[in-house]
């Protein structure tokens, strides 16, 4: 287990490589559909500072206020393929070197986290609850009134946030390797058939 700090640095991120198990102590900001349009129709001045050397989180959390302050119940991630139409520009703009959530992302982002030194990194779904003990503090929310609970984003603190390497900016990828063998298994399959396949 490798573990990183946030704030991190191009050059930490480019020594990265696909299958590298980490633990992320430090600030992250959650992101969905919504704020992703937002930080491209806008400047995103509130949270730049937190995007820059930062890495971003697919999350729509379950919350609960605890007098002054928020608490994340669950924090698991979301799929992050719906972000690939703003992934890329994101990371160029806001200078992100990570991004997290499941499922894996398209030939968009991976060529910004090629370009740009970016990691897409894989955070366990199913396990919500226990993803939300590692988040440690809630330091502020935006556009919370405009975007509800799940699109808001979060500034969150987390410790030891459990997390593995699965696009690199050496152009590696599980999921491609996943397609590419997945798709020669069934090439193999159908041509062994000895009947037509139904």
């Amino acid at each position: 287990m490798i573990e990183l700090r946030l704030p991190t640095n191009e050059e930490e991120i480019r020594r990265l490589r696909v299958g590298d198990q980490l633990a992320l102590t430090g600030v992250i900001i959650t992101a969905r559909d919504a704020a992703h349009r937002y930080l491209i129709e806008t400047d995103g001045a509130e949270v730049r500072d937190v995007l820059r050397n930062g890495m971003i989180y697919h999350c729509g959390p379950i919350v609960a206020r605890d007098g002054d302050q928020w608490r994340f119940v669950a924090a698991g991630p979301t799929t992050s393929i719906r972000e690939e139409i703003f992934e890329a520009d994101v990371i160029a703009r806001y200078g992100v070197r990570g991004i997290i959530g499941k499922g894996g992302m398209g030939e968009k982002t991976a060529a910004a986290c090629r370009e740009h030194g970016c990691v897409y990194l894989d955070a366990i779904g199913g396990l919500a609850a226990i993803l939300a003990q590692s988040v440690k503090r809630v330091r502020g929310v935006f556009k919370l009134e405009e975007f509800g609970v799940p699109e808001a984003m979060w500034v969150i603190a987390v410790e030891g946030f459990p997390v593995t390497v699965t696009m690199d900016t050496h152009g590696n990828s599980v999921y491609r390797d996943i397609e590419s063998a997945s798709s020669a298994r069934v090439r193999e399959l159908l041509s062994s058939s000895k009947g037509p396949v139904h």
